[in-house]
C-alpha cells in the first residue's frame, strides 16, 4: 500500500478529541536505539483499540511521579533500564508538547501484540520511564503501512512528525487543545 494523502478537517471531528491519561509502560526499546525516534509506550485501552490502526496527532503532557523511588527493570532484549518516574524533567518538558501516536501491529517488526506508541515532538535530555502522560488525540494522518527497509520507515515517520507539527502549530482549531491538558 502506498502512503495516501493526509486530509485535515478544519477542526477535530468525531471520535476526536480523545483525551486520556496513562502510565508510560515498557516497550521494545526500538524507537530510540534502532530508529532514532524515541517513543513512550502506553497501554491499549478500548477507546484506542477501537481506532483504525495508523498514525495520529495531538498534544501531550508528561506527569512525573516524584514520590516514587528509582528502580531498574530488564527489557525482553536483556537491556537494563532505569525508571526515574519523570523526576528529572525540566519545566519546559512539563508543558503540553506536540505528539504523533502510532496505534497498530508494527508490521515491519512483526509484532504479535497491538501497541500504542507516542513520539513526543521534543528533544529530551533524559528518560522519563515510569511517568504518566496525559494526551489528546485530535486526528488521523495515515494508515499503518509495512516497509521494505528501515530507512523508508524512518523517512515516513519523519514526514508524519512534520505533518503533525504543521497542523498543531498553524491551525487554531487544533492548537487550542494544547491548553486543555
Amino acid at each position: 500500500m502506498t502512503r495516501p494523502e493526509t486530509i485535515v478537517p478544519e477542526e477535530p471531528i468525531s471520535p476526536f478529541p480523545i483525551t486520556q491519561e496513562s502510565r508510560i509502560i515498557s516497550g521494545f526499546g526500538r524507537g530510540s536505539s534502532e530508529l532514532g525516534i524515541p517513543t513512550a509506550n502506553i497501554p491499549i485501552n478500548k477507546e484506542l483499540n477501537d481506532l483504525d490502526t495508523g498514525i495520529y496527532y495531538g498534544w501531550c503532557k508528561l506527569l512525573p511521579h516524584s514520590q516514587e523511588e528509582d528502580e531498574l527493570f530488564i527489557r525482553q532484549n536483556g537491556k537494563q533500564v532505569k525508571v526515574n518516574h519523570g523526576r528529572t524533567l525540566c519545566k519546559e518538558e512539563l508543558t503540553a508538547l506536540p505528539m504523533v501516536m502510532s496505534i497498530g501491529w508494527n508490521p515491519f517488526y512483526h509484532n504479535k501484540e497491538k501497541a500504542a506508541e507516542v513520539h513526543i515532538i521534543h528533544k529530551f535530555d533524559t528518560d522519563f520511564y515510569g511517568a504518566s502522560v496525559k494526551y489528546n488525540v485530535l486526528g488521523y494522518i495515515r494508515p499503518e503501512l509495512n516497509y521494505t527497509t528501515k530507512e523508508a520507515l524512518i523517512d515516513d515517520i519523519n514526514l508524519d512528525i512534520k505533518i503533525a507539527k504543521e497542523i498543531l502549530e498553524t491551525k487554531d482549531n487544533y492548537s487550542q487543545f494544547k491548553y486543555k491538558l
